[in-house]
């Protein structure tokens, strides 16, 4: 299994320390910023580390990301997903450091699964994992199937995708339950009886250490009070989204302890089994909340098997060009820095009106050297024959290397072994010549290009020996 990484320093733009009067070390929150959902809702949000990817944590119904980092569970657990990407934490409406007014339609899941575009919209971020917890995921699904674009693959853990049982759905609460549940909200929020009661059946693994209980008690009173809370879990009461899972085209991670009080594993099996190709995984326990550090290994794990899975994507046949000047650097000193400063003007605009003819895509220059793709080995090669007849009557010869294979993009540049052996082909020509590989003369059989063999040469960093051939015609 692969493991988290080692999480990275942080730095004062994510999240940072000093110390108190006392000596004590003091977590400080990141900036809070607002953005605003199509409707005009405004929600708070934070953006916590940097990495190659995007991670959006939905929370539960209601949250406060400012008094979270008071929070010794939310803070290890975020710092284990900054440690993967960058992490995008934020309010749901109705709750903490957003917008408290909704009612009718801004009450509704697709209004609620905004917040999450309007997050990822202000914080830049074009494409995104989504981690929910238990409701949470009711919007990370409804948004992975709205917005496939934007999702890179849907994590969730405890979800609960309807609110009360229904003939082939083994929802924990019934009606019932929530009525007394509310009766308990409506005169007893945020007490540490109260307190007492949800972290048993939320996080029993912190009964034990009443400092961390008493904070779980001022998160809940300070992330929404006794009409907002009841308001918004009569609306998780409501909640219905299975139609949508089969929907759901993103990769997907469900998570779910066995022993979870709140919500059943049958509600995660149920899950993951609706949803197209998705992976389950049981853990052990009983916490439905917090701690949340065991989810962090898989959500990594899960991660990166993503990421290497797009990179193999991201690999497509493709034929590199690679040319430049011979005898370069004794030409430049004998016609000075201006006139070889204009030479190389005439040089780059004769290779780019070739590579626009042939439909080449120029990849890089450096000095007097192209590196560019063609979709066809053909194409390459007659480009190729066309750039060093359009050059020599510049007073210059170029020389041309020709190669196909896989090739990978990553982060907008053309890499992969390929690439490095058509640089190699493309130094080993002679003045005024196109030499090729053995692969691109056995793919362009029958189209009429002649060939003359240059023998069996090395290529430098590159196993095993290479027969080469110079284009005759």
């Amino acid at each position: 299994m692969l493991t988290a990484r080692a999480a990275r320093p942080w730095h004062a733009s994510h999240v940072w320390h000093q110390e108190d009067v006392a000596g004590d070390v003091v977590t400080l929150a990141p900036e809070t910023r607002y953005a605003r959902a199509a409707d005009g809702i405004h929600v708070g949000y934070q953006v916590v580390g940097s990495g190659p990817v995007d991670i959006v944590f939905v929370p539960y119904d209601y949250s406060n990301i400012e008094s979270s980092w008071d929070f010794a569970p939310f803070v290890s657990f975020v710092r284990g997903l900054a440690s993967i990407g960058r992490v995008l934490v934020f309010d749901r409406r109705g709750s903490g450091t957003s917008d408290r007014s909704w009612t009718g339609e801004a009450a509704t899941i697709e209004a609620q699964m905004d917040d999450i575009r309007a997050v990822m919209d202000a914080a830049s971020s074009g494409r995104a994992f989504l981690f929910g917890i238990e409701s949470g995921a009711s919007l990370c699904f409804t948004f992975a199937a709205t917005h496939p674009q934007r999702t890179s693959a849907v994590i969730v853990q405890a979800p609960m995708v309807c609110g009360t049982p229904a003939a082939d759905y083994p929802a924990t609460w019934s009606r019932e339950r929530y009525e007394e549940h509310f009766e308990r909200v409506e005169h007893a929020w945020g007490t540490d009886a109260f307190t007492r009661w949800v972290v048993e059946i939320n996080s029993p693994s912190l009964l034990h250490d009443e400092s961390t209980v008493r904070e779980y008690g001022r998160q809940l009173r300070l992330s929404a009070s006794p009409g907002d809370a009841i308001a918004r879990d009569r609306a998780v009461m409501e909640t219905d989204v299975r139609h949508i899972l089969p929907s759901v085209q993103a990769p997907t991670l469900v998570l779910h302890r066995t022993g979870d009080l709140m919500t059943r594993v049958d509600e995660g099996r149920y899950t993951a089994e609706h949803i197209p190709g998705a992976h389950f995984v049981e853990l052990p326990g009983n916490d439905h909340w917090y701690p949340l550090d065991d989810l962090v290994p898989h959500i990594a794990e899960f991660v990166e098997s993503l990421r290497v899975e797009q990179a193999d994507f991201d690999r497509v046949l493709a034929t590199v060009l690679f040319t430049d000047i011979v005898g370069s650097t004794e030409r430049a000193v004998e016609l000075g820095d201006r006139r070889w400063r204009d030479l190389l003007e005439r040089h780059h605009a004769t290779m780019r009106a070739m590579l626009a003819r042939y439909r080449g895509v120029e990849v890089d220059t450096a000095g007097d050297g192209f590196f560019a793709t063609f979709d066809g080995p053909a194409r390459g090669i007659r480009c190729a024959q066309a750039i060093v007849d359009a050059i020599r009557p510049l007073g210059v010869e170029v020389r041309a290397g020709l190669h196909t294979g896989e090739v990978e993009t990553i982060d907008h540049k053309v890499g992969g072994i390929a690439v490095n052996i058509g640089a190699r082909v493309g130094a080993l020509a002679g003045p005024s010549q196109v030499l090729v590989s053995q692969t691109v003369k056995d793919l362009v059989a029958g189209s009429g290009l002649t060939f003359e063999s240059a023998g069996e040469r090395e290529l430098k960093g590159i196993p095993d020996r290479w027969n080469l051939y110079r284009v005759v015609t």
